[in-house]
């Protein structure tokens, strides 16, 4: 059994991971932004763990504050920042909308760094501490893309994060990987998508149960094979 707490829990990918950990016997801090979110993880069927539901706009760092506070020193054996936003798709360098930019930045790569940090008391406390980002693709500096330059950059960015985050948290053996969760049939992913997110939930907490610190620093894939950057 593990302590998990799963950011962004509820809906898509995060609610499903947070239904099924709790459904294997893990104890998952489930957090949610607004009333809504609340009631679908509320709905969650609940096995032999425990689901406990926290307010967290990673946005605010004092949400973030109150989240650390609410933990009381407690052990976290695993942190999944899920939280994310698509952003506005910017079809074009003439129509950028730079505060969205700046929102999507927030989101995706300040609001993970901040989690981490603001958690790092209670992840220290654990025998296995990990770290995982919900990352993408479409942030990997090697592929040719267009279009979408505010997730695209998000993700590229959280990457590096997360890789530095790696390096100055091994002497904690704390282990930060981002993980690229596939394409999926999520209000973000779409119809067309070709996983569902319980095939993506399945995958990504074989994944978890398994890393180690040699796995730390480096990008996966939800399947368990390794992305180049």
């Amino acid at each position: 059994m593990s302590v998990v707490v799963v950011t962004g829990a509820s809906r898509g990918i995060g609610l499903e991971l947070a239904g099924q950990l709790a459904r294997r016997g893990d104890d998952v801090i489930a957090t949610y932004r607004d009333e809504p979110g609340r009631a679908r993880l509320e709905a969650l069927e609940r096995c032999s763990g425990t689901l406990t539901l926290h307010p967290l706009d990673v946005r605010d760092g004092a949400s973030i504050e109150r989240l650390a506070r609410s933990l009381d020193g407690a052990v976290v054996d695993v942190l999944v920042n899920n939280a994310g936003i698509m952003g506005p798709a910017q079809p074009g360098i003439d129509c950028v909308d730079y505060e969205a930019w700046l929102s999507v930045l927030s989101v995706n790569v300040l609001g993970p760094f901040h989690v981490t940090t603001a958690l790092l008391p209670s992840l220290r406390k654990s025998e296995s501490p990990r770290v995982i980002a919900l990352s993408s693709i479409m942030g990997c500096l090697h592929r040719q893309s267009s279009g979408h330059y505010a997730y695209r950059s998000s993700k590229a960015a959280m990457n590096k994060v997360m890789q530095l985050l790696a390096n100055d948290l091994a002497r904690d053996r704390i282990i930060s990987c981002p993980v690229n969760p596939g394409w999926v049939k999520t209000e973000m992913g779409g119809d067309d998508a070709t996983l569902t997110v319980r095939e993506c939930a399945e995958g990504l907490i074989a994944l978890i149960d398994r890393l180690t610190l040699e796995h730390s620093g480096r990008f996966w894939q939800w399947d368990g094979s390794e992305l180049a950057w």
